[in-house]
């Protein structure tokens, strides 16, 4: 399906007031570690150039996605934190779904009505989580893009770079389901000159949380969020680490409370020179 058809589908999605999440349901690190249990079944496939795209807009609204107007409906979670539970072995569900039941009830009500079609575009949905769940308004274009089987690797940047034409994250995300239509859910991200270390990737966490990592940069300014799907806003902000050198170490403390979902996604970014947020880095956590 082209770039077009998606456009014209979501538009048409937004029109009848359909909700961004399921329908009837609802530095050099990488934070979602490999997973060998996902052979690569398909060839890699690759862009050679970026694209742009807007992520869909929930019901009311005409412009960008903000954490207000984001509106996610949660189906009851899974009581255990077993691979099976989850569906996604080592790997965390972050967004748009809270667990297995979840994607399986949006894959059901695509098949009876074909309800929100981008949830089968790894392009469309790594923006939907950067600027619908992130709330990052200024990073709106795709600017790399590899698929290798079940596994995504989509880079975005910002939409109007002003001379900066690099990445602000690599967004990793894998199909959620073993169905032919299953969607796609961002797990987390491949870390370069900006990495979330700690808390490690999957561990169990509670308030107050020291976040850390390395930078690369110069006048750096890191700002630290907590989220979780079911809530527009964040649950905890800290802010603002001054940082900068060669592969720098940063540490941050965040309180946050209001946690209810089984898994939180922590959120750091940097920016200042020609945007608020210029470089952003997640990691996913369980709350304790």
């Amino acid at each position: 399906m082209n770039v077009q058809l998606h456009l014209r589908l979501l538009a048409a999605a937004a029109s009848t007031g359909l909700a961004l999440t399921a329908c009837g349901s609802s530095g050099s690190t990488s934070h979602a570690p490999a997973s060998p249990s996902a052979p690569p079944d398909t060839p890699a496939s690759s862009s050679p150039s970026p694209r742009s795209a807007a992520a869909p807009a929930p019901p009311g609204t005409t412009t960008g996605l903000t954490p207000q107007t984001y509106k996610p409906t949660a189906l009851p979670e899974p009581k255990t934190r077993t691979a099976h539970a989850s569906g996604l072995g080592r790997l965390q569900p972050l967004w748009p779904f809270t667990s297995l039941a979840q994607a399986r009830a949006w894959e059901r009500d695509y098949h009876s009505g074909g309800h929100q079609p981008w949830h089968l575009d790894p392009d469309l949905t790594a923006l939907a989580f950067t600027q619908g769940y992130l709330g990052f308004q200024d990073i709106g274009r795709v600017s790399s893009h590899h698929v290798s089987g079940r596994h995504a690797h989509i880079g975005v940047g910002l939409s109007k770079p002003k001379g900066v034409t690099g990445t602000a994250a690599i967004i990793h995300l894998v199909r959620y389901g073993t169905g032919r239509d299953a969607p796609w859910e961002v797990v987390g991200t491949d870390d370069t000159t900006f990495s979330l270390t700690l808390p490690a990737y999957g561990a169990t966490v509670r308030s107050p949380l020291l976040t850390g990592g390395r930078i690369t940069g110069v006048d750096e300014s890191i700002r630290v969020q907590v989220r979780q799907p079911s809530s527009g806003a964040p649950l905890g902000t800290a802010c603002c680490v001054a940082a900068g050198g060669n592969n720098q170490p940063w540490k941050e403390r965040v309180s946050y409370r209001g946690a209810t979902n089984r898994v939180l996604t922590v959120v750091a970014t940097t920016g200042g020179h020609v945007a608020e947020v210029e470089r952003f880095t997640v990691t996913a956590v369980h709350p304790g």
